[in-house]
């Protein structure tokens, strides 16, 4: 199952216990105090694991917690430090505290390690309260407790272009037309309900990541339809495609369609209205009236986008229509 989101309960290890303890050996009168130190408690870590690609694991185990440090011991021996946990996570891992919303880290890259709660400190043994007044303390400290929160997860895929669109646009065929992801297609809507990558070889030396996320509809950021949980996946694109179909069949004006989506964009904020974007029109060869498509290409020309016509199902113009992508990708600044 694909999950991208989850809040753990999380508490590091707890410090071990200084004793209270008196060297006694034969012939060694007076031999002082000698209790040893508790142990540090285990600290929590994520790591970021490019392996990992669902939180599905932390949503049905939510509680984590590190190993106790072990108490002291006489002889001046500290106890032994508790184990620290590592949680794997996949890359694009954005961690929040659940309860003020303060991003925490943000994990993009393999092996990156995140400290999201410290261990304790370890008590000290009487060794440590000994002076030239008080030969023989009594007395030591606790352990302290580690650091305990509730975290939340979000996962935001990795990509450089995100198509955006209404269902049955042709999305997902158009992603498996132009690459080796292979998203479920049908004849009805909703068809994608996670969103898929797809890597887009545009030549030997180079290529780039293609995301498809479920469709919208006018509304989604109010909650209609999926609503707008899956745009956040957009969010670290370089480069927006508006994905509109222009055939009769979609029972929908293609220029209403590209101004709907472009609402739903700026609705949902973040930044997403200024990243750099282009228009796709799919289904060309269903179109019975050509004004259909003109309209479109008006629209998208007077919004400044480069506009591109294609048709997913026989593959008509997407080779044209991702090389110019990756150009035009390549030659806007990452916003």
């Amino acid at each position: 199952m694909w999950i991208d989101e989850a809040v753990l309960e999380i508490e590091a290890g707890r410090g071990g216990d200084g004793v209270v303890s008196f060297r006694r050996e034969k012939f060694v009168p007076r031999g002082g105090p000698d209790g040893g130190h508790g142990g540090v408690g285990g600290s929590i870590w994520l790591v970021a694991r490019s392996d990992q690609n669902t939180l599905a694991g932390y949503r049905y185990r939510p509680h984590y917690r590190a190993e106790r440090g072990r108490n002291g011991e006489g002889a001046r021996r500290a106890g032994r430090g508790g184990e620290d946990l590592e949680l794997r996570v996949p890359l694009g891992t954005i961690v929040k505290d659940a309860d003020t919303g303060e991003i925490l880290g943000d994990l993009t890259d393999e092996g990156q390690r995140l400290l999201v709660a410290r261990g304790g400190k370890g008590g000290r043994g009487n060794t440590s309260f000994a002076t030239s007044t008080n030969r023989a303390p009594r007395h030591r400290e606790e352990g302290r407790a580690g650091e305990s929160r509730r975290i939340r997860l979000e996962l935001r895929l990795l990509a450089d272009v995100g198509l955006v669109g209404f269902p049955n646009a042709g999305k997902s065929t158009f992603i498996s037309r132009v690459s080796a992801a292979r998203p479920k297609i049908a004849d009805y809507p909703f068809t994608t309900l996670v969103p898929h990558l797809g890597v887009v070889e545009i030549s030997e030396e180079t290529s780039f990541v293609l995301a498809d996320v479920p469709g919208l509809i006018e509304g989604a950021s109010e909650g209609a339809g999926l609503g707008d949980r899956f745009l956040r996946h957009l969010s670290r694109t370089a480069y927006l495609v508006y994905f509109v179909d222009v055939s009769e069949g979609s029972g929908r004006e293609p220029s209403a369609d590209l101004a709907a989506l472009r609402r739903e964009i700026e609705a949902y904020g973040e930044g997403m209205e200024q990243k750099p974007a282009a228009v796709v029109a799919n289904k060309i060869d269903a179109v019975e009236d050509p004004s259909r498509l003109a309209a479109l290409e008006a629209s998208a020309s007077r919004l400044g986008l480069p506009f591109f016509a294609v048709s997913a199902a026989t593959g008509k113009g997407c080779g044209e229509t991702v090389r110019e992508l990756y150009q035009l990708m390549e030659a806007k600044p990452v916003v």
